[in-house]
């Protein structure tokens, strides 16, 4: 059984159509063709598993991480002309790029973070103060920072202007297995091996939110462009939806047979990949933008099946099973009709219970109120964060009371 172990949705429009890659134990990497009859690329490389897949802000490359201790850029084109970056003495983990395409973060198990040039594909510097395997490194929005976690169960925010560690988030109940910036690039979100997804406020060093939702541990997850839901992926084979302005858990899907280990929004956030063990890669559709606040809906059905044309499946599966062609090979599209039933059905159940609304309210009444809870809800987060602010300048200033005093004591002596 070939594991999936990560990919990367990004909508690049490449030969007029969009593409998401994928990666895998099976050491190759694939970008799907979107269009019906059409063809899956396969790029050979690596000598080990593949362990992390992402394409460039701009389109023109594709990084990947791979446990032969290399990372590669990759020409997203038919041949799949590759580059390999050599430099880490154990697994990378992982590959990201800075949001301008011009540096490449990669994470190993060698304990540390290294920081490439993509165009002279150099290494730069290395970022060293973690004490065990590092596996996720991602860039912030602005590219100023990188944020790292370690099995040493802690969390580092890296200056990139000094390359030194400015922050330390320290969880003494588990590790994070991933980590990732909020798209405005003030919050990070961990998914931890003790069960737990927290939202951490890197301003203020503060702990936001914290969302137990899951039976075992959280291997990856993804914020909507918008920053307002993030999604879960956990090895409890279930992928959870968090709406973060009500601190609430919104949807669970099921779909996966095994441990669910990627998950990512597109980059306009009406679709959403997930990735597991079960060498199955789900695309989901969603209708976030379609609907006010509240109204919110996963939609089971997907945007458009891979490799067939009819519209009536209820989702796409990508699942790959023992392909010969060396670059690149037609690709079948495999549903499971059981599996999408169970889905279907237990969704829809879900949703039912959560999206009723309330007998006797006219629809313009409802939708003054949801507007309200939505304002209402923006309004306690904002405050809940200057309060926070508000406390950091009081130590601040009382820190600066205190030492005033002292040197006055300093200068009469």
């Amino acid at each position: 059984m070939i594991c999936v172990v990560s990919w990367i949705f990004h909508n690049v429009e490449l030969y007029n159509y969009f593409l998401p890659a994928t990666s895998s134990l099976d050491r190759f990497l694939m970008i799907w063709n979107l269009k019906p009859n059409t063809k899956a690329f396969r790029f050979v490389g690596h000598l080990e598993g593949v362990t992390s897949v992402q394409f460039s802000p701009d389109g023109n490359l594709l990084a990947s991480a791979s446990q032969d201790r290399t990372a590669r850029l990759w020409i997203p084109c038919i041949h799949g002309e590759s580059t390999p970056l050599k430099g880490h003495t154990s697994a990378v983990r992982s590959v990201n790029f800075s949001y301008d395409s011009q540096f490449l973060a990669t994470a190993s198990n060698d304990k540390s973070v290294k920081v490439w040039s993509v165009y002279s594909q150099r290494l730069l510097f290395t970022l060293f103060q973690h004490t065990h395997w590092v596996r996720c490194a991602k860039y912030s929005p602005d590219g100023r920072l990188i944020v790292s976690c370690s099995d040493d169960k802690t969390v580092k925010i890296w200056d990139l202007r000094n390359k030194t560690c400015v922050d330390d988030i320290i969880d003494h109940e588990g590790f994070a297995n991933y980590v990732d910036f909020s798209p405005d690039g003030t919050c990070i979100a961990c998914a931890g091996s003790d069960h737990a997804v927290k939202i951490w406020d890197i301003r203020i060093n503060k702990l936001l939110q914290q969302h137990r939702v899951h039976r075992s541990g959280v291997n990856c997850t993804s914020f909507h462009p918008s920053g307002n839901y993030l999604l879960t992926a956990s090895s409890d084979s279930t992928v959870k939806i968090l709406d973060l302005l009500g601190g609430r858990l919104l949807y669970t899907l099921h779909g996966h047979e095994g441990p669910v280990l990627s998950v990512a929004f597109s980059k306009g956030g009406e679709t959403f990949v997930s990735g597991g063990v079960d060498a199955q890669v789900l695309f989901w559709k969603t209708n976030f933008d379609a609907f006010e606040y509240k109204k919110v809906n996963i939609m089971t059905k997907p945007s458009m099946p891979l490799a067939q044309t009819s519209m009536q499946q209820e989702r796409v599966i990508m699942q790959q099973d023992g392909m010969n062609s060396q670059d690149m090979q037609q690709h079948s599209v495999l549903s499971s009709p059981r599996a999408t039933r169970t889905s279907l059905e237990d969704g829809s159940k879900y949703i039912a219970h959560t999206m009723d609304e309330p007998v006797g309210i006219s629809p313009v009444l409802t939708n003054a109120l949801e507007h309200i809870v939505e304002q209402l809800d923006v309004l306690t987060l904002t405050v809940s964060i200057l309060e926070q602010r508000l406390t950091l300048t009081e130590d601040k200033l009382k820190e600066c009371l205190e030492n005033q005093e002292k040197l006055l004591l300093s200068v009469r002596d």
